[in-house]
């Protein structure tokens, strides 16, 4: 069974001078393989997938692969706008295979073909096109007030016809 995710994200990352602020709302698709692991592959963005033995290990070590992607373009860039850039071109590389197959799923599930995993259950069920997918990186350091407004926590949700 294939499962299509939202999921919504915020980190902060320390660069050479600068302090970005990077929200990401994207797209994954979780998939209990042969194996029995549950995959988690990246459809926006395309360029990442981890494992684990439950859908929130492989959602957890996919978090972190992304997180040290995150870190990994901080060193290799010289300032907030290369940063920005990169960030903004890693995330502008979908995956195409994956995106159909969370495209399929989507439809099965709005279709009440997929019995949904326990596993999922609690999860919040979102509409797609209310959960837009993107990618914001801002310049922290430039920022002159800092509020507990400006927070964003962690979420996901399973794509359904909530």
């Amino acid at each position: 069974m294939n499962y299509p995710l939202l999921f919504t994200v915020r980190d902060v990352v320390n660069g050479e001078g600068y302090l970005a602020g990077i929200t990401l709302y994207g797209r994954a698709l979780a998939v209990k393989e042969d194996d029995g692991n549950w995959w988690l592959y990246g459809v926006r963005p395309g360029a990442i997938a981890d494992y684990g033995t439950t859908p929130q290990e492989a959602f957890h070590k996919f978090r972190n692969r992304y997180k040290n992607l995150l870190f990994d373009i901080a060193e290799e860039t010289a300032d907030f706008n290369q940063f920005k850039a990169e960030v903004e071109k890693f995330y502008g590389q979908p995956n195409p295979e994956e995106e159909t197959r969370w495209s399929d799923a989507f439809r099965e599930i709005r279709n009440g073909k997929t019995e949904i995993e326990p596993s999922f259950a609690a999860l919040e069920r979102a509409k797609p096109e209310k959960w837009p997918t993107g990618v914001s990186v801002i310049p922290l350091h430039e920022m002159k007030r800092f509020t507990a407004a400006d927070n964003i926590p962690d979420n996901s949700a399973l794509a359904a016809a909530a």
